[in-house]
């Protein structure tokens, strides 16, 4: 690494996630930049709601109340700069809570705003020109809810070449508010394909807290201990574009190859082609290597030409859900559950029948507790006496959920014995399904706008529109050195690999990285497409791809269409496929005896 080195904290991975974050980076993390990643999807139509029934809302409001007001003081007086997407859909109201925030403080700061990325205001145009969902070619709904396109960093760097101390914008793309600091700090150029693309993971590996410091590792007896102390990570950067993952000093958690691999394996789809707005970037030769205790160095990572165009993610409303949760034990448990939800549906749906209303769209139960998660193909045998009953609706109206919702709070008296509670009493509520809508969108039709405190700045994104020829991905050679073959013996892949799943819409991605290289050439024997695809038929994925990271020793397995929709709209279980690496870490893989030596 170069002599400077810049520091960046990543202390936020969701809208809601703990306060303990910017504090632990703010007091003890020594950063030069802490960064938020606020907005979802799906999170963006929740602050659009909030904003139609108030202008001043419509932002991420943890922003202020766990940052600005408690930390400002401090922030200033170690001259911290902060970027956050908290701007959501109402970024000029979350700029002025900002202020007063910061005046109320008696902190002077400056605070800058990327504005771009709203659509909705498009969205008859947009209509009318035919546009078109990118992953199942449906039209535009008739009405949005909210209308967004990814931003990129270049922006955000032109906010703190103003002088920025506060950067927030609207919807960017995650890794951007951490590429934005790096663009600043070392004066990366928009064709720096290779430095844009390390920059990129690095906000990538922080933009998730603290998944990249053993949140959800899969082994987790190695962090268990740390679990109410976990560290946030930080990224300490250089201008080659190496970076390394580390966290604050006397905090829970592990930074290791395998805890930050897991992370960057983490929902990128094809490795060799992660797309972000300033660059695509190639994964597949990173290389992570523990330089210390809880510091490891990210390099080989390669970028080409950024694509033409922005993704747009729009969200609009798809009827209405409901759930019911019932606790059930004793004798016949899982016999006993089944019977109960089938038992509310059949009421539920004549009922509707009755009141002239359609037929639900969706309806789901599930018995958790008996491995309802997995392939009944490979399902472990369980016996339980107690479970949790889930059955779960989607209908077209409110009122047809709120038909549902009283028959299975009437459901009490009529039909199971040994039942209680399993969460909130009362009846089921109703709640609106939101489902996305993603396209694509030229650069050049979404001019981007920078101030700061207000005043406009000079900030030429048509030059950023223009994109450079499409290059293809290079060619990976994939070398296998096996070991002699003699006595096999088949063992569970969690013996040879650790995992990590996740979702991209109604796609689920599962990264496996193998605890040793010489592990790779058979996990690629046994973990083909195919295989995979079988593991999984009960999601109903038509298609699975598989992808090489040859620098990690890993694979990313991409299932298409296997989350029933995915995220609001889903009725299952696991609405975003996390759970789909633990399943597949239950997979029979055949190794030679010898190589797994005393630990077999």
């Amino acid at each position: 690494m170069s002599a400077r080195t810049v520091r960046i904290g990543g202390a936020a991975g969701y809208w809601g996630d703990t306060a303990n974050g910017p504090e632990q980076l703010v007091l003890h993390g020594d950063v030069q930049y802490l960064v938020f990643d606020y907005l979802a999807e799906v999170t963006m139509a929740i602050l659009a709601k909030a904003r139609s029934k108030s202008p001043d809302a419509g932002y991420a409001t943890d922003f202020i109340t766990q940052v600005i007001k408690p930390l400002a003081g401090e922030i200033a007086r170690r001259r911290i700069r902060v970027i956050a997407n908290a701007g959501g859909v109402n970024l000029q109201a979350c700029a002025k809570a900002i202020r007063a925030a910061l005046a109320e403080a008696g902190v002077s700061l400056k605070v800058g705003t990327v504005e771009g990325d709203e659509l909705l205001d498009r969205s008859e145009e947009l209509r009318a020109r035919g546009v078109r969902e990118m992953y199942d070619g449906k039209p535009l709904p008739a009405k949005l809810a909210s209308c967004n396109a990814y931003l990129g960093a270049f922006p955000i760097a032109a906010a703190l070449d103003a002088g920025a101390d506060i950067v927030v914008t609207g919807r960017v793309v995650d890794s951007a508010v951490t590429l934005g600091a790096l663009v600043h700090e070392f004066g990366w150029t928009p064709q720096d394909w290779d430095r844009l693309a390390a920059g990129t993971l690095a906000g990538h590996l922080i933009e998730c807290g603290c998944q990249a410091t053993g949140g959800n590792f899969t082994d987790w007896e190695q962090v268990a201990p740390g679990w109410d102390r976990m560290g946030f990570p930080i990224a300490e950067c250089s201008a080659d574009g190496s970076f390394v993952i580390t966290k604050p000093a006397d905090t829970g958690g592990l930074v290791s190859p395998f805890t930050v691999g897991e992370q960057l394996v983490y929902e990128i789809d094809d490795p060799q082609a992660y797309i972000v707005p300033d660059v695509v970037c190639d994964f597949s030769g990173a290389r992570l290597v523990q330089q210390a205790p809880d510091r490891v160095h990210v390099s080989g990572v390669r970028g080409r030409p950024r694509t033409p165009d922005y993704k747009v993610c729009a969200t609009h409303d798809d009827g209405f859900r409901a759930t019911f949760l019932q606790t059930i034990t004793s004798f016949d448990a899982p016999r006993r559950a089944r019977a109960n939800g089938e038992a509310i549906l059949s009421v539920a749906r004549r009922r509707l029948a009755q009141q002239q209303l359609p037929d639900f769209r969706g309806a789901a139960i599930h018995l958790t507790g008996t491995n309802t998660l997995w392939n009944p193909a490979h399902r472990p045998p369980v016996d339980a006496n107690e479970l949790v009953l889930r059955v779960d609706v989607w209908h077209e109206r409110y009122s047809g959920c709120e038909v549902f919702s009283k028959e299975a709070a009437g459901a009490a008296l009529s039909m199971t014995t040994g039942r209680c509670a399993a969460g909130p009493t009362g009846r089921p509520k109703t709640t609106p399904v939101v489902r996305p809508f993603s396209f694509l969108l030229s650069k050049t039709e979404v001019p981007v706008k920078v101030a700061v405190d207000g005043c406009a700045i000079a900030f030429d994104w048509q030059r950023l529109a223009a994109a450079p020829p499409m290059q293809p991905a290079p060619t990976l050679e994939i070398v296998e050195a096996r070991a002699a073959q003699g006595d096999t013996v088949r063992v569970p892949l969690i013996r040879l690999a650790v995992a990590r799943s996740g979702d991209k819409g109604d796609r689920s991605n599962i990264g496996v990285l193998a605890r040793r290289p010489d592990y790779l050439p058979y996990l690629r024997d046994a973990l083909t497409a195919e295989g995979v695809r079988d593991w999984f038929a009960h999601t109903g994925t038509p298609r699975v791809d598989r992808f090489d990271l040859p620098g990690l020793a890993a694979l990313n397995f991409v299932l298409h269409d296997a989350l029933g929709g995915g995220g609001a709209v889903s009725l299952r279980l696991d609405v975003q496929g996390k759970t789909f690496a633990q399943q597949l870490l239950h997979f029979p893989v055949t190794v030679p005896r010898a190589l797994l030596g005393d630990a077999v």
